[in-house]
């Protein structure tokens, strides 16, 4: 993560830093997410950079605190995606901002400070 903040999140695995950037901006939950590749199919820069920005947009309208990271699989099978470390994001307010982005999952975390991911319901109508 970078923009003012250095933090690893691992899924499922306690976090004092997270714990800390908790404490220290007065919330007691966050979320990791991100824009790029709808339902997990790659796209091109330009529409993932278009679609991160109206992100953006949205999380600055809701007045939450966020900084720029990149999400990185485990595995390395997958491209760093450009994304936003939010906090005070509610869970249910982090599924709606990934359902509407069609995302596949979403990282949040509460007050105990172990991210979990969120695995979100494909919206895609049959053709």
């Amino acid at each position: 993560m970078h923009g003012g903040l250095e933090l690893v999140l691992r899924i499922g695995r306690f976090s004092s830093q997270l714990e800390t950037a908790h404490r220290n901006h007065g919330v007691s939950c966050s979320a990791f997410i991100t824009a790029w590749n709808p339902y997990s199919q790659l796209t091109d820069a330009a529409t993932n950079t278009t679609k991160q920005r109206a992100l953006a947009k949205d999380l600055e309208q809701e007045g939450l605190t966020m900084f720029p990271g990149i999400g990185i699989h485990p595995s390395n099978q997958w491209p760093g995606e450009e994304s936003f470390f939010v906090l005070g994001l509610t869970l249910n307010a982090a599924k709606q901002l990934g359902i509407a982005f069609q995302q596949n999952a979403i990282v949040w975390a509460g007050a105990d400070a172990i991210p979990q991911l969120i695995m979100l319901p494909d919206t895609r109508r049959p053709v």
